[in-house]
């Protein structure tokens, strides 16, 4: 692609080279991404992104807010229920880091302040404090909740194209509690296995709830 001279009108704005960013990752990973291959790959001068967006760490945190913006709560859904909506919030993040393997790596190690998730957080705790969960529960419900995620996530979906690395076989005679588990560790990566883990979390927070108003 012939690369547009520095100050010659790309059609740029911050949103095209956010999906151009989020598909150079998806397609090559972190570790080859930076802004000069970005901008042979949008055909323009490096500076002209840095015009739109300050840096390599913002174009980070834009690729990051790309991502999440997908899986936007849909605005219709009016439940006030603080379980269905971290429910439907941790789908959709589970959905996301799927979709995107080798750009969820960022959400985990980056501060997440963009609209998109900051909306995200704010009506999972509105929900979970006019449920009367108390505050202090609720203000660590969601770093246990998005600990759960980032963890169980990075396992699972960011484990490269051909998905987790099944479960090892376990020696009878050295291991023999864990061999007599391993059937039930067969589902590894699926969303029954997910589900079952979500369910641990959100009842531990719901029990934790129910201990404080005692």
């Amino acid at each position: 692609m012939a690369r547009r001279t520095r100050g010659t009108s790309a059609g740029l704005d911050r949103e095209r080279i956010a999906a151009a960013a989020v598909a150079l990752v998806d397609r090559d990973g972190l570790e080859r991404f930076g802004v000069r291959r970005l901008a042979e790959e949008l055909g323009v001068d490096p500076m002209s992104i840095y015009h739109h967006i300050k840096g390599k760490a913002a174009l980070l945190d834009a690729v990051s807010e790309a991502v999440l913006t997908e899986m936007a709560v849909d605005a219709v859904d009016a439940s006030h229920d603080w379980q269905k909506i971290a429910r439907r919030t941790a789908h959709g993040y589970r959905d996301m880091a799927y979709r995107h393997p080798r750009v969820f790596p960022l959400l985990t190690t980056r501060a997440q302040t963009s609209p998109a998730a900051l909306t995200a957080l704010e009506r999972l705790v509105t929900a979970m404090c006019e449920s009367g969960l108390p505050d202090q529960v609720a203000a660590d419900a969601l770093t246990v909740l998005f600990g759960f995620l980032n963890g169980h996530l990075l396992a699972r979906a960011s484990s490269g194209p051909d998905g987790p690395s099944p479960v090892p076989a376990f020696d009878t005679e050295t291991h023999p509690t864990m061999a007599a588990l391993a059937p039930l560790l067969a589902d590894f990566g699926s969303v029954a296995e997910f589900d079952r883990m979500l369910d641990t979390v959100l009842d531990g927070i719901q029990d934790r709830a129910a201990q404080q108003s005692s």
